[in-house]
């Protein structure tokens, strides 16, 4: 299936996850939008390949994925999704939502450091 194809059946998908956010991606996504993490672009619920990924950084080759307690019960997919993003030449790290919204800083240190980027002091 050519990749258009994909792209055009998951769009209307991906603009409902952007209208209809978690709190977890809200939260993260105020820290991430218009370059507010030391000048780095992200993009929110992209489509790569038949994927569709919460949070990436293009030019850092980095995925961001936010998991909810659905996650523990979808392993292998979530599994088979990670390694074919990396075979796309991504880096994916994940967070469960509750880090996100009790410890905040500390995920956004992470992102940094998988950027390359150093935490602020």
């Amino acid at each position: 299936m050519p990749e258009t194809t994909r792209n055009r059946i998951l769009k209307p998908h991906a603009q409902n996850l952007r209208k209809n956010m978690t709190l977890a991606e809200q939260r993260l996504w105020y820290f991430l939008r218009n370059r507010q993490l030391n000048g780095i672009k992200f993009r929110r619920q992209q489509i790569i390949g038949h994927y569709i990924a919460d949070f990436v950084s293009m030019e850092h080759k980095l995925i961001i994925e936010l998991d909810g307690g659905q996650h523990a019960e979808q392993i292998i997919y979530d599994n088979q999704r990670t390694e074919f993003l990396n075979e796309q030449g991504y880096r994916v790290i994940r967070f469960w939502n509750n880090e996100v919204l009790q410890n905040t800083e500390a995920v956004l240190n992470e992102i940094l450091k998988a950027c390359g980027g150093l935490p602020p002091p």
